[in-house]
């Protein structure tokens, strides 16, 4: 399955769940943002967590199963949690960062990830697909 570039997005992952993000996509994009999130050598912390949209449940376990098969990855899944929370569990652990499955402000049709590295900086959907077509 190609993904659709258009869901690679300045600050996150987003689109239509399911035409354009959904279990298969969510699977064949974690390795990629491992890697854009930096979490390389050694073993890595990361925080997880969705939104309260009803496909985030469904792609938040996807999420897991792809960590799962990351290696030199730990994953903390906090469950239901806001992108503020994101960002102070990734800081309170001292995490290489973290994902929360969400599409923000988008209408309910739509999801996807945030992602962030240690401190919680931001990583960008664009570095994603960099990482993805190399």
């Amino acid at each position: 399955m190609e993904l659709d570039r258009t869901i690679f997005k300045a600050y996150d992952i987003r689109g239509k769940y399911p035409e354009q993000i959904n279990t298969e996509a969510v699977k064949k994009a974690i390795p990629a943002i491992v890697r854009a999130i930096g979490a390389g050598s050694g073993v890595k912390t990361l925080i997880l967590g969705h939104d309260a949209r009803l496909s985030s449940p469904e792609l938040y376990q996807a999420c897991r199963e792809a960590l799962g098969a990351e290696k030199d990855i730990q994953v903390v899944p906090v469950g239901l949690i806001t992108t503020p929370m994101l960002y102070f569990l990734v800081n309170t652990h001292k995490a290489a960062g973290g994902i929360t499955v969400t599409a923000s402000h988008n209408p309910k049709e739509y999801n996807g990830l945030k992602m962030v590295r240690e401190q919680a900086i931001p990583v960008s959907g664009k570095d994603v697909l960099k990482e993805l077509y190399q």
